[in-house]
């Protein structure tokens, strides 16, 4: 990934345009967040304020360039998360399948993890969910902490079990976040303004909404490409209502995720991690913007579930890979024939997007049948399992067994 990150110069790996993102934009970016203000009135600055700790955390190597440092930060968090999940799967009932996934998955996407802060932001996603069986509240605090910085970490905490685990994991999730909001409002101008750059937003092309857009102008609609929010769109006639189109999407997709937190009765150990993966594949699919860079999020959640014994996600971890190489032969090496809507450009964001969708559809009835009781194992309304949270509730099962009453009752 290296390698090819120093020669990215080559017409098959973007002409220089991957390494640019760091080189240019963030570190404009970071000429302006080093004198406390955020990116004021910049469309392109569409990120929540945590997003400012990362574009400014290359200055703790001060003896390397911006590019350099950032660089090398993405690479010491790379192994972090190599680390983590090797740590993970050596513990009883664990698998190493996970760490496999993940230092054998993201080289798929080429140079471009190494050119973006999505490495740093899974990393928060992934510490929470492996956190969550040994503290609660840490669990929360890294959540919370990607959320600032990119939003959808905040999927992680939606599979909680319910009770006393998801009282105190999302208390702390809340804490942590007003407390940092409040810190980053006192020490910095304008943390907020990134909320006034999202209403503009359009169709992008390697969206689901632009793959439908892309074929109609092979049709003869008379839509075009235009670059703009830091995104090469779509735009002409209907295109606004496909944008709506996605966004309704996306609200039914937190319906059917709500739905399923309601209903389900049983949790497993791996529960909170498909939950995540499920959660972001659904609100991946179903947004206006679907750049490569986003396939670094479901590896390493993909990864996470595949170090458990107890995933229900593991025919999806594969659907999942397919769509990243796919996406790397559209970006960067034929986005000319994307961005142009020929027949090779649409039928590789059709492929990409299709195996997406196939993930997420997959993902999701995985999880929802996963959340039934079964005859042997029958669920317990409050999703957690006889333990210390739930005092008395093993004692009273046990005594129900040895007492001559109890027997009759349980065989009845």
């Amino acid at each position: 990934m290296l390698w090819l990150l120093i020669h990215d110069q080559s017409a098959l790996l973007g002409k220089g345009g991957v390494a640019q993102e760091v080189s240019r934009l963030y570190y404009g970016w970071y000429g302006i967040l080093r004198h406390g203000s955020f990116p004021s009135g910049d469309h392109l600055w569409q990120y929540p304020p945590g997003a400012g700790a990362v574009l400014l955390s290359p200055a703790l190597l001060p003896g390397l360039t911006y590019f350099q440092a950032f660089v090398t930060l993405t690479l010491l968090t790379d192994a972090v998360i190599a680390l983590v999940l090797a740590r993970a799967g050596t513990r009883p009932g664990r698998s190493l399948r996970g760490a496999a996934l993940w230092i054998g998955g993201l080289p798929l996407l080429l140079h471009i993890p190494l050119a973006r802060y999505d490495v740093q932001v899974t990393a928060f996603a992934v510490v929470s969910l492996l956190t969550l069986s040994r503290s609660r509240r840490a669990s929360g605090v890294f959540a919370a902490l990607g959320a600032l910085v990119k939003v959808w970490p905040a999927l992680t905490l939606l599979g909680t079990p319910r009770g006393r685990t998801t009282r105190e994991t999302w208390a702390a999730a809340v804490l942590t976040t007003v407390t940092l909001l409040a810190l980053l409002t006192a020490l910095f101008r304008d943390p907020f303004d990134f909320l006034r750059q999202q209403d503009g937003r359009g169709v992008q092309i390697e969206s689901l909404g632009g793959t439908a857009l892309m074929l109609a102008r092979r049709a003869g609609w008379p839509g075009r490409t235009r670059y703009q929010y830091g995104a090469v769109e779509l735009v002409g006639p209907y295109v606004h209502a496909v944008a709506l189109c996605s966004l309704a999407l996306t609200a039914l997709a937190f319906a059917l995720l709500l739905l399923w937190r309601l209903r389900a009765r049983r949790w497993t150990p791996a529960t909170p991690y498909d939950a995540a993966l499920a959660a972001v594949l659904l609100f991946t699919v179903t947004s206006r913007v679907i750049s490569p860079q986003y396939m670094v999020w479901l590896i390493g959640l993909a990864a996470v579930c595949l170090t458990s014994q107890h995933t229900a996600q593991r025919p999806v971890a594969p659907l999942v890979l397919a769509a990243t190489a796919v996406s790397t032969v559209e970006f960067p090496a034929y986005y000319g024939e994307v961005i142009g809507s020929t027949w090779a450009g649409c039928a590789l964001i059709t492929v990409r997007n299709g195996l997406l969708v196939s993930a997420a559809v997959m993902s999701f009835t995985r999880l929802w049948c996963s959340g039934r009781p079964t005859p042997e194992q029958p669920g317990n309304p409050g999703g957690e399992r006889p333990g210390p949270d739930t005092p008395g509730r093993g004692r009273a099962t046990i005594s129900a067994v040895f007492h001559p009453r109890g027997r009759a009752s349980l065989n009845r």
